[in-house]
C-alpha cells in the first residue's frame, strides 16, 4: 500500500505523514511549497521527513491535472489524505478565485485520479468554518452548513459535495473530516497560537476580536492526527465527521494561558469581529467517537504548555 499525503510539508500534513511513516507505511508527500507563509518552514518539515526510508517527497501543484494523474500512475497510490489547501478564512475574502482553484479544482483533480486508480480510501480535510453562524450548538454534522461566511469555508463545503458525487457514481470511499482550530508544535505562523507566542517576544500588538469574547474549540495536533489516521484505516462509504475536542474556550482565556506559560503580558487591542468569523466553534464529536474511536486526550492547558515548550526550543529561548 502507498499513502499519498497532499500538503504533506505543512502543519497537519507533516504530522500525519510522520505518523504514517513511523508505522512503516510507504508515504508519498506532495506540496507546492507556496508562500502563504514562509516556505522555509515547510522546507524544514520536508527535510525532517525525508530521513525516513519509506518517504517520497515530490514538489508539485494539485491544480495541475496532468501532474496529479502521472503521480498516481507512477506511485501506485492506494490511500489519500488530502490535506493540501489554501487555508485562512480572512485571507480567502481577498483571494477568492485562488481559494476556489486550489480547494475545489485541486480536489476535483485528486478525485478523478483516485477514481481511475480505484483507491481504497480518500480522506478529505474540511473545516468547522462550514457551519458559519449556526444557532445549533454544539456543531453537529446533520446541520445543513449551507451559509458559509467566506470563500474558504465555501470552497471546503463545495469539496465535500463534490466528493459525494464520486461516492455516489463510482462507489468511492470518502470520509470528510471537519477540523476544529488545530494547534500544537510546528504550527502555522499565521495562526493565533504562534502569533501570540511571537508577541511575547516582540511586543507586537495583537488584535482580539470582540475583546477576546469569542470562543474557539482548539484541538491538539496529536489528537487530530489520530483521527485522520483512523479515518484512513476505516472506509465508511461516504461520511462527514467532526474532528474536534468539544471544549470551547474564550480567546481572552486562551491568551491568559499563553501569558502564564511565557511569564509575559501580551499587548492586545479590542477590534470588532469581521463578518467572515463566527462567534463560536463548538464540536459535537460523538460521531467521531462512535465511528473512528476518536478520543481527544490533550487539554488546552497541556496542549498550550507543550506548544510553548516547542516554541522556546524553536526560537532558542
Amino acid at each position: 500500500m502507498t499513502y499519498l499525503v497532499t500538503g504533506g510539508a505543512g502543519f497537519i500534513g507533516g504530522h500525519v505523514a510522520e505518523a504514517l511513516l513511523k508505522r512503516g507505511e510507504r508515504t508519498v508527500i506532495i506540496d507546492n511549497f507556496n508562500d502563504y507563509y514562509d516556505p522555509a518552514i515547510k522546507r524544514r518539515n520536508a527535510e525532517r521527513l525525508s530521513h525516513y526510508d519509506n518517504c517520497v517527497i515530490i514538489e508539485g501543484d494539485i491544480r495541475d491535472a496532468t501532474f496529479v494523474d502521472r503521480l498516481f500512475a507512477e506511485q501506485g497510490i492506494s490511500h489519500v489524505a488530502h490535506l493540501a489547501a489554501m487555508a485562512g478564512v480572512r485571507e480567502s475574502v481577498l483571494q477568492t478565485r485562488l481559494y476556489m482553484e486550489v480547494n475545489v479544482t485541486g480536489t476535483l483533480n485528486l478525485l478523478e485520479a483516485s477514481k481511475k486508480a480505484k483507491i481504497a480510501q480518500f480522506v478529505l480535510a474540511s473545516t468547522s468554518s462550514v457551519y458559519g453562524k449556526t444557532k445549533i450548538l454544539p456543531f453537529v454534522e446533520s446541520d445543513t452548513a449551507d451559509r458559509p461566511l467566506a470563500a474558504y469555508p465555501a470552497s471546503k463545503r463545495a469539496a465535500e459535495l463534490l466528493a459525494h458525487t464520486y461516492h455516489n457514481l463510482g462507489d468511492m470511499q470518502v470520509t470528510a473530516l471537519r477540523f476544529f482550530n488545530v494547534y500544537g508544535p510546528a504550527g502555522r505562523p499565521d495562526m493565533m497560537p504562534w502569533r501570540l507566542m511571537e508577541a511575547t517576544q516582540t511586543g507586537e500588538e495583537i488584535k482580539l476580536f470582540n475583546g477576546g469574547d469569542i470562543q474557539r474549540d482548539w484541538t491538539y495536533i496529536a489528537d487530530t492526527v489520530k483521527g485522520v489516521v483512523a479515518a484512513l484505516d476505516k472506509p465508511l462509504g461516504y461520511e462527514i465527521i467532526n474532528l474536534g475536542c468539544g471544549a470551547p474556550i474564550s480567546l481572552k482565556d486562551f491568551v491568559a494561558i499563553i501569558e502564564e506559560n511565557a511569564g509575559v503580558h501580551i499587548n492586545t487591542v479590542c477590534v470588532p469581529t469581521p463578518l467572515s468569523d463566527p462567534p463560536i466553534t463548538f464540536c459535537d464529536n460523538s460521531k467521531a467517537r462512535e465511528l473512528l474511536g476518536f478520543a481527544p486526550s490533550v487539554s488546552i492547558r497541556d496542549g498550550l504548555r507543550q506548544t510553548w515548550e516547542w516554541y522556546r526550543a524553536y526560537r532558542g529561548l
